[in-house]
This record gives structure tokens, sequence and C-alpha cells, in this order.
């Protein structure tokens, strides 16, 4: 089938078919960089099971330390075994040599008769061979006497090439090197390990040679006797096989013995280990099986018994703290309709204040107050009961939050008015919308603004409002008495004070701050306390945008911008805060 072609008669491809990606060559930096990025995870993989597993390290452990106390054992061993073959070799080689010495110079020693005889005859008398050279008879015996065992080269003095060797060996043999050391030697023979050399052969031939000085009328001759030791280097080197595979083969037994045992050790550890995490998980019926009546079975009968407690326990304070819920919330659901009834009449005693006497119309306004604060007392138990039942809920819709805030600032206002404290808002111009419950998150933020201007001794309070992609937050920061340090967890306890001393001045009932964090927690946020005495304190609530999406960062910085500025141009460090709430920061 003919493709479509356009009208420069070229081949285009048919609308149905994808186009073929192109492929991009990577260039050397690309491939080094891909190289490394796999060795580092394959690294982070290993030293996490190096970490995480106590079986591979002393596996491991007993390999390393097995390894290097056979290593150090067979090179002792080989030493020992090499200097045993090879010294017996050694004394038996001098011996014998020494004896061949001693048939060299007898034979040596008939020079000067064979000399007088031969300048005697004629030289038809020399040419029949009826004299022979003392040099060739005594190569000649020891060429008998050696019968292969080994092979000897004499040289004449310091006339080389002249001399006589025994079988095929070759006299470049005789290093130049060793004919020094056996001419400069002064305590008999001399012994060394060298190569030798046979007649049309170039590998050389491991062996010991024995040299030695046989002194004479018409000049000295050198006795060199070689010793092969093929035998002796492959009997060796078997011996080095096998010390090998001896030493691997017990290093390997031995890791097997320490990863057997450390499974034995281990595994009991490793159930008990699972066992703790599913009591944790909340399986109070989780129990081990005892097996014999050793330690680990002492430690897994011990276990069961701590379950068994830790369960008793758990119930108990489950039970006590139904018993206590279940009495706070009867209690405040009881005393609902006598308050009722003690506010109506306060309410017309309050309204009738005016007709009183100036004593008890101060007793009127009082009791109103704190008919006031105990309703809102009641109200916040209520709310406090609902969250330690876990039966909050939340009811989430989209809202910007802009509108969230100016609501909780205008039911602050006049609170703040009273105070003489001024509120300084800090919105951004475009909406921050979030999945919120806005009834539960004006709470939060009323919360921190009237714990804001009861401690911010009338100065300006700065409510700030940011947002980024996955996160809103609202800081709310006043320049007060501030926070002493560890106190930044404390403030959201029950009923806590910083100053117990201190009088509430706008009828809190001390509850209010630890509902504003369990709303914030009920959200998956934040909501965070910094502070220093004398300079005053911010608290910050941060929320996720998106309803069950994890929280990860805030957009707005927990101690505010002024003071770490300050803080970094006089060098100093900015407050240690608790390893709890810096566990909460990452994200900033």
């Amino acid at each position: 089938m003919a493709l479509p072609t356009s009208s420069s008669g070229a081949a285009r491809p048919s609308p149905g078919r994808p186009k073929p990606k192109k492929k991009t060559r990577r260039t050397p930096r690309q491939i080094v960089r891909g190289v490394r990025r796999r060795a580092r995870r394959a690294a982070g993989r290993v030293r996490r099971m190096w970490r995480r597993s106590l079986q591979l390290r002393v596996v491991t452990s007993t390999l390393v330390i097995s390894m290097t106390v056979v290593a150090v054992l067979g090179l002792f061993l080989l030493q020992m075994i090499k200097t045993a073959v090879l010294d017996g070799r050694k004394q038996t080689a001098i011996a014998e040599a020494q004896a061949n010495v001693t048939t060299v110079a007898g034979y040596l020693a008939q020079t000067q008769v064979t000399t007088a005889k031969q300048s005697a005859t004629t030289q038809s008398d020399d040419s029949d061979g009826a004299f022979r050279n003392p040099v060739d008879q005594a190569a000649d015996a020891l060429a008998r006497r050696a019968d292969a065992r080994y092979s000897v080269v004499i040289l004449s003095g310091y006339r080389v090439g002249e001399g006589r060797g025994t079988g095929d060996i070759d006299q470049r043999s005789v290093t130049p090197r060793l004919r020094d050391a056996v001419r400069q030697a002064k305590n008999g023979p001399q012994a060394q390990y060298t190569s030798m050399y046979y007649q049309g052969d170039p590998q050389p031939t491991p062996a010991l040679v024995i040299g030695a000085m046989v002194p004479n009328v018409d000049g000295d001759y050198e006795v060199y006797h070689f010793f092969p030791l093929v035998d002796d280097v492959n009997t060796l080197s078997q011996v080095q096989q096998w010390l090998v595979v001896v030493s691997v083969a017990l290093v390997l037994l031995l890791a097997a013995v320490a990863s057997l045992v450390t499974r034995q050790v281990v595994t009991p550890v490793r159930l008990t280990r699972q066992a703790a995490e599913r009591l944790a998980a909340g399986r109070l019926e989780e129990r081990l099986k005892v097996r014999g009546e050793d330690d680990l079975a002492r430690l897994a009968a011990s276990f069961n018994e701590m379950a068994s407690t830790l369960a008793l326990k758990i119930h108990q304070l489950e039970e006590l703290s139904q018993v206590q819920r279940q009495f706070v919330s009867d209690v405040s659901h009881e005393l609902r309709t006598p308050l009722t009834t003690v506010r109506m009449a306060a309410d017309l005693l309050y309204e009738s204040r005016e007709d009183f006497d100036p004593a008890a119309a101060r007793s009127a306004e009082l009791m109103q107050n704190q008919l006031e604060r105990f309703e809102s007392m009641l109200a916040d138990l209520l709310e406090i009961s609902r969250y330690d039942a876990g039966a909050a809920t939340l009811d989430i819709d989209s809202v910007d939050m802009r509108d969230v805030v100016l609501r909780a600032v205008g039911d602050s206002q006049p609170l703040a008015e009273r105070k003489a404290t001024r509120l300084d808002l800090r919105l951004p111009n475009e909406p921050c919308m979030a999945e919120v419950d806005s009834r539960r998150v004006e709470r939060i933020l009323r919360n921190l603004l009237f714990n804001a201007i009861e401690h911010g001794e009338g100065r300006d309070i700065v409510v700030t409002l940011g947002a980024d992609r996955d996160a809103v937050a609202v800081a709310v920061r006043d320049h007060g008495v501030g926070l002493k340090a560890g106190e930044e967890n404390m403030v959201f306890d029950r009923f806590w004070r910083a100053d117990p001393s201190r009088a509430r001045t706008i009828g809190g009932t001390g509850l209010g701050l630890a509902i504003s964090r369990e709303d914030a927690v009920l959200h998956g946020g934040w909501l965070q306390a910094w502070g220093i005495p004398g300079e005053g304190s911010q608290f910050r609530l941060s929320l996720p945008r998106q309803a069950g999406a994890e929280l990860r960062g805030s957009p707005l910085p927990l101690v505010p911008p002024e003071v770490e500025m300050r803080r970094t141009w006089r060098g100093q460090a900015t407050p240690v805060l608790s390893p709890a709430i810096e566990g909460a920061f990452d994200g900033d």
C-alpha cells in the first residue's frame, strides 16, 4: 500500500500511526551520574540491611575474624612446611656437594703429574689420548655418582668458558653474581636458590646451587652443584592448594556454624519483636509460644506475663477513662437543666439591677459573668468529652480562609477595643481556598486571638495568612509576656497557666487552647507555639488545603522573621524547641 505523499512528493506518516520517538544519546557525564546514583542506592540498601540484621552482622564479623585467623595460621604452617622441606634438602645437598668437592680436589691433585708426562711425550703420543685431563676425569666421576639427580659444572678459575659440565646443563646457569659470591666466600660452600637452564630449553628450572672453590697449583677451580627442586616445588604447591581449600572450607564451616547459632538466638528475638509490634498496635491478645526452659523460653514467658499485665492495666484504664468521660458528659448534661433555670433567674436579677442597692446590683453583675463563664466551661467540657470518646467529626467545605480570618477577627474586635489593642491583618490579595470545617477553624482563631489579647499587654497583634500549593497557615503574633523555655508544649495542656498567680481577665475556661489543638489534629494539621520572655509569642495554625492530605510543611515560619533577622545580626541562636515540635517543623 502506498503512503500518502505531500505536494513535494515526500512520504509522510499516516495520521493513525504514532511518530517514532527519537532516541537521545546519553552523554558520558549523564552515564557517570547514573552509575553513581545506582551505586549510592545499592550502598544505601546494603547499609540498611547491615543496620537492621543482627544475624548478618554476627555472621559477617565471624567470617572476617575467621578469615584473618585462618590466613595467619595458613601462612605460618606453609612457611614452616616450606622451611622444613627446603632446609632438609639443603643440608643433604651441602653434604653431598662437600663429598664431591673432595673428589674433584683429588683428581685435580694429579694435574702436576699429568702436565709433566704430557711435556715429555711427543705430539703423536699426545694425540692418541694416553693421558686424560683430570677435570674430565672428575666430571665423569661426578656424573656417574649424580645419576641424574643433580648436575655439576666445573669452571677453571677466572677463565670463563674453560671447564666441564655434567649432563646437559647449560653453563649460563652459572651467573656472574653467583660466581662472585663463591669466589669471595671464606666459610666453605655457598648455597643459593636460583634457576638452572638445560641445553636447548629456554625455560628455567628452580634449583638449589652449591658453589665451592677448589684450590690448585695452576689455578683455582669452581665447582657448582645444581639440585633441581621441581618435585619440591610441586609438593609445596600441592600443600599450598590443600591449605587454601581446607582454609576456605573451615571459614565457610565457621560462618555456617555462626549463622546457625545466631539464627537460634535471633529467631526468638525476631518473633518477640513482631509480637511486641502487634501488641503496640493494639492486639492485646498477642502471646508467644514457650518452648523449653532456657533463657529464651523464660524471655517468652516473661513477655507473655508482661502482655497479660499490660492488657489488664489498659482494660482497667479504659474502663476508668470511660467512667470519667461518662461522668463528665452526664454531669455536663445534668447541669444544663438547673443552669438554665438559674440563668433565667439571673437574667431577671441582672435586668432589674438598677432597682437594687449598689451591693446587690454588683452581685447581680458578678453572678451574670460567672454564669456565662460556667456555660462556656460546660460547653468546652462537652466538646472535650466528644474528643475523648472519638465522636468528633468534621463538616468539610471549601472556603476562603480570608473570610474565616475576618470573621474570627470581627468576633475578637470588641475585646481588643476594651483592651486598647490594635489588630494588624496581613492577608493575601488572592483567595486562599481550603477544605476545612469553618466553624472549628473560626473557634481555633478566636481562642488564639483571645489568648493574644489577654497576654499582649495592650500592644499590637499581627494576624498573618499565608498559603502555598499544599497548605494554608495563620499566624497570630503578640508582643506581650511571651513564653519561657519548655512552655511551647505545656501551653496546650488542659487548665494550664503560665503564671498561676495571674488571674484570667477575660473569663477563659483554660480549655480553649486544648480544644484548639484537638481541632487542628482533627483536620490533620499542626498548632504550634513559639515564645521568648519579653519578646512576645506566636501561635501558628497549619492546615492542608485538601481534606485528608498529609501535611508536610507550612507556608509561614514559626519564628517571626524580625526576631530571626535580629538574632542573625547579633550572631545568636534561635531558642531550642522541644524534639516533638522540631519533628513537626521538618517541612518548614
